[in-house]
Parts: C-alpha cells; structure tokens; sequence
C-alpha cells in the first residue's frame, strides 16, 4: 500500500494476467497524490445539428468480400444489419444473415415497445470459473441424484427449544446447516465411498470429512469449507459457518478457505427450492442438497398428519458410489436429522 498518483497503468482493463505481475506505477508522496487543477471550462458554442447517421441501404456501403456475398445470396446492404464502421455490412453480418443469426433479413413483426434495450455484460472471472468447473462436472462424472424426504418436526423443536439460550452463550444464531453437517459426517464415516474421489485409475478414500457450505453472495455462489466437520460439535460448526459466510459476503473469502474440500452441503431452501438436483463440485464425489421445509399431509401409524416436512437430495458420482451405497447415505440423514438426539450420542 502505498499514497500517491497512478503515473503509468501498464494492464489494460479487463486482461487476465499472472499473479505477481506489474500493474501500474505509483508516484509516492504528496506531490504525486496531489490532484491536477481543473481544467477551465470551455466557451460555450452555439449547438450544431447533429450530422445524420449514414445509411447502409447501398452495396457500394460494403467492402468487395461483403458486396460479393450479398451477390451469391440475392441480398441487398440494407437487408441485413451492419455492424462495422459507419453501419457498413461486412463479411461476417452477411454470414451470420445466410445462416439464419441476428443478422438475418427483415422480416415482418409487430410493433416494438420503447425501452426495449439490451446490456452485454463481460463475465466476472469468478462467474467464469464457476461455469468452467460445473460444466466440467457434468462432462466427466456420472452423475445421478436420489431423494429422500425429512420430518423436520424434532429439530425444530429442539431449535425452538433452545435458540435462545444458544443465542445468549454463543452470540450466534442455531440454524439448521450445522445439524445437517454433522449428520453428513457420521453418514460419510459410515459410507466413505461418498467422501472418496477418482485420480486417473485410483480412489482415493479420506478419513477426514472437510465439508464445503454453498454460501450464495451477490458476485455469485462460491464453497468455502469446513475443516475437520468430523472432529466439531454442532456448535462449532455452526460458528465456523458463520465465520466463513461472513468473509464470503464481505469478499474476503481466500484460495485456502475454498479450496481441498471432502463433500458438499447446499441449502437452496433459503430461496424457496422445493426440490432440486444439485451438481457436484469436482474432484468431490457428492453434494447433499436441503430445501424448503414445508407443511404438508404425511401418513404415520395409519392417520393423517400435518408435519414440516422437507425433500433432501443426493447428487452422486456413479462411478465410485453405487445405488445401495447413495440411497443408504440418505437414509442415515434422515434418521440423524428426524431423531436429533442420536447426533448428540455419536450415533
């Protein structure tokens, strides 16, 4: 850090360039820092009528390639729109009108509403890498979720229980994200298929449980994790969540704090997903995905009920976890998270 004037900016913006490399200079100091004068304000002019835009509707406004395509195709510059200087039909806008692109002749078509306006927009390098590693996701694993839902009705009242006074020791809210971490470790414990990944012709099983979190934030969702999530009590999960939400909505979130995790956990219920299938973040081989926790008629010992109740899913690698393996992993939540107190015991 340093105070000054920027003198010399060398990047261009919008570059993608080395960690390490130089920016810009700083001049150092006050005089650097020191803002130049405002210019003088210019004499105002009496205005000129603007110069009308030129019009593309003659061939001789295109270059010889676009003039000798337009030829082949039967068109004319003014069917097709030109993006090049001045509104000139170049090669390309009579390419992309053969082949049936924005660029293509006019057709007729009801009247436009005012206002109608478009905004390209670059992608941040954060949006970038989140797409590459998804799409990445669903070309190399096989991916196949499972379902399962979840009476809640015991967790909530032990939350509503004692919220409160876990609020007033810990100055911290008890969500649900720390129970369903701590259910996913002992299911992953019992299942570790599930917090295993492929290296070339290889699994790796870990006998440890880093759990990643899905923390949604206004630059877009990124997995910070939970180290050694095996080894905490709820409360120290749910302080450790509260830790790294906090550095991902304040964009201090580091390579390190998302990097290395075993498994992930997706809450999309804070949206109001009923149901989703969510994708799995490479090399893990699983993500457990929450939802809305919603009323509705369930049937228990032969009546009728109302119960909060919430469909949870598990998106899974086919090629490490079987069937058998993924559909008992979500049992073992459900169990965990229905009968709370088995948590509590380490069963």
């Amino acid at each position: 850090p340093a105070s000054g004037m920027m003198k010399d900016i060398k990047i261009k913006e919008g570059t993608t360039v080395e960690v390490g490399a130089l920016l810009g200079l700083i001049e150092v100091g006050a005089a650097g820092a020191k803002a130049a004068p405002a210019a003088a304000p210019a004499k105002a002019e009496a205005p000129k009528a603007a110069a009308p835009a030129p019009a593309a509707s003659s061939d001789k406004q295109s270059g010889p390639a676009a003039r000798k395509l337009l030829d082949e195709a039967g068109l004319k510059a003014g069917d097709v729109a030109g993006t090049g200087k001045d509104g000139r039909v170049t090669k390309g806008d009579v390419l992309e009108a053969k082949a049936g692109g924005a660029s293509a002749p006019a057709v007729a078509r009801g009247p436009v509403t005012a206002g109608r306006t478009e905004e390209r927009v670059k992608m941040s390098k954060l949006r970038q890498v989140i797409a590459k590693r998804l799409k990445d996701s669903q070309n190399t694993a096989a991916i196949l979720t499972t379902f399962n839902e979840i009476d809640m009705t015991n967790v909530i009242a032990l939350r509503n229980d004692y919220k409160d006074a876990f609020e007033k020791k810990y100055n911290m809210r008890l969500g649900f994200m720390g129970f369903f971490v701590k259910a996913a470790c002992t299911a992953l414990k019992e299942i570790p298929a599930v917090n295993a990944q492929i290296d070339g012709d290889e699994l790796i099983f870990k006998n440890y449980c880093d759990v990643g979190v899905a923390v949604g934030t206004d630059q877009g969702l990124v997995v910070p994790v939970v180290r050694n999530a095996d080894q905490m009590s709820i409360m120290e999960i749910e302080a450790e969540i509260a830790r790294l939400a906090k550095k991902a909505r304040d964009g201090s979130l580091t390579m390190g704090d998302m990097s290395g995790g075993t498994f992930t956990v997706s809450n999309g219920g804070v949206y109001g997903s009923l149901m989703s299938t969510p994708i799995i973040n490479p090399p893990q081989s699983g993500i457990l995905g929450m939802h809305k926790t919603e009323e509705r008629p369930v049937a228990i010992k032969g009546q009728v009920v109302i119960r909060p109740m919430m469909y949870v899913a598990l998106s899974y690698d086919h090629r490490i976890i079987d069937g058998k393996e993924s559909v008992t992993f979500l049992v073992r939540i459900k169990e965990a998270i229905e009968d709370p107190r088995r948590l509590l015991l380490g069963l």
